[in-house]
């Protein structure tokens, strides 16, 4: 009766502290919308190494492989967890793609930049970005926008969600040498992929399997097709030996299946805010203006990623804000840029593919819970989760975008111009130039030239700013 009465007990503080009735969903729901998240973004664990080792590496520094895992692990747990408990909304977080790219190759490759110093840049830059929260300014300027625009973020972000899936998948290719510092460009003329590949196959497999078990409305289905491709192609490949991803370590244990975590880095980043007197004044304003493109990009890339998960997961009121805890989210999302900074992972931020998750029926921060303790059994297990490749996980994603462009339906005013353009241009610049901000930036800009009179001031300033970041911050 005893062991009767404390389960009980535990369930109700659950569904006391996450809301789950309130929020329509329960325990198992937000178990496995966790877990789909996980698995949809565990690739950071292994990818986030891989782009600041090679970056260290060409620039001359010596940075531990592991020690990078150990990191980016540490502040995916923990920030993840906190925005769970705290601000209870299922979003991730975890080290950003595209941010941990200027870190490698502007700061420490072209800024000659230690890896210390270059992790000074983030500490500073997310330093920024929770005083923005703090004072409420970041949230004044997402309320800004109109709701149009706001809409429209949502479904560029399906879009763009889908493209990356598609491209994983080897759907389409990007022209040979199209790169940016060692990853792979924004496709500009990409030509149709090989449907006889090993990596298409796999992942159209995936895709119209998961199609199929959401077609029959089967619960688990995202996840359910990520395991599933991943367990036939580690059985295929251990008959075989074929290779299936071109990422390397897929498939396969990359090292040890239990090592300790290599916890290094820890406070490297609060050392390297040395960067502020290195040299002439000449790189110090280079650093400065670093600091200010990746607080740029991270303070939109943000918004933009709260109002598409929020609308997808039913958390938004009629002007596409959160309904609860905005704030708390807003400040643990800018304290997770600080700390990947501090732990030397790279600035951390909300992550897109949380709307896997949320497509599988996360609601409350329960979700986020669950996709945090894995990344904290990835620190010793980092090798076994690593081995999920991007086929498994291509049709998850491509799923997810059609998800979300659902989610906005016809509520976009299209026959009303003046809210038509701005909002196409934010929906199409997302995928076509793989750049959240890109989307945000043009939908400003054009609504406010359509709508002078009707824009606010905070508009006129942003459409301003983003006009000179169009201009100079782009090339």
């Amino acid at each position: 009766m005893a062991e009767v009465a404390l389960k009980r007990e535990s369930e109700s503080l659950v569904e006391r502290w996450f809301q789950l009735t309130a929020r329509r969903t329960d325990v198992g729901t937000e178990v496995r919308a966790g877990l789909t998240t996980f698995m949809v973004m565990s690739y950071i664990i292994v990818v986030n190494p891989v782009i600041l080792s090679t970056g260290a590496s060409i620039a001359g520094l010596d940075v531990s492989f592991p020690a990078l895992v150990t990191s980016t692990c540490l502040v995916a747990a923990v920030m993840t967890l906190a925005m769970g408990l705290w601000a209870n909304v299922p979003f991730a977080l975890a080290p950003g793609l595209g941010i941990n790219a200027v870190v490698a190759f502007q700061l420490m490759v072209g800024l000659k930049y230690t890896f210390a110093e270059a992790m000074g840049v983030i500490v500073l830059e997310g330093l920024i970005i929770t005083i923005l929260v703090l004072t409420g300014l970041r949230q004044m300027v997402l309320h800004s926008l109109p709701v149009a625009l706001k809409l429209a973020i949502g479904a560029g972000i399906g879009l763009f969600i889908f493209a990356i899936g598609a491209y994983e998948a080897g759907l389409y290719t990007v022209p040979l040498g199209a790169t940016q510092g060692g990853t792979v460009a924004p496709p500009t003329a990409g030509a149709l992929g090989s449907f006889t590949s090993p990596t298409t196959i796999y992942a159209v497999v995936g895709l119209v399997l998961t199609a199929y078990l959401m077609h029959r409305r089967v619960k688990g289905a995202i996840l359910i097709g990520i395991l599933a491709i991943t367990v036939v192609g580690v059985i295929v490949h251990l008959l075989t030996r074929a290779p299936l991803s071109v990422a390397p370590g897929k498939l396969e244990l990359s090292g040890p299946l239990i090592s300790a975590p290599d916890f290094r880095y820890v406070g490297i980043g609060l050392g390297g805010l040395s960067f502020l007197t290195k040299g002439g004044a000449g790189l110090i304003l280079a650093g400065i203006l670093a600091t200010v493109s990746i607080m740029l990009s991270d303070f939109f890339d943000t918004a933009g990623t709260f109002t598409g998960l929020g609308s997808e997961a039913e958390l938004v009121d009629e002007q596409g804000n959160l309904r609860e805890n905005e704030g708390r989210a807003f400040v643990v999302d800018s304290l997770a840029a600080f700390m990947g900074g501090v732990v030397g992972s790279s600035s951390a931020t909300t992550y897109i593919e949380s709307a896997a998750g949320i497509a599988e029926g996360g609601r409350t921060g329960l979700t986020s819970v669950v996709t945090a303790l894995p990344f904290v059994v990835a620190m010793v297990f980092a090798s076994l989760f690593a081995i999920v490749p991007q086929e498994a996980t291509a049709g998850a994603l491509m799923v997810v975008g059609v998800l979300m462009l659902a989610a906005v339906g016809s509520e976009i005013p299209w026959r009303d111009f003046s809210q038509a353009l701005p909002a196409l241009f934010t929906v199409m610049l997302m995928p076509l130039t793989w750049s959240i901000t890109n989307g945000i930036a043009s939908g400003v800009v054009l609504y406010v030239l359509l709508n002078g009179r009707k824009a606010n001031a905070v508009l006129w300033v942003l459409a301003a700013a983003f006009a000179l970041y169009l201009i100079f911050g782009t090339k």
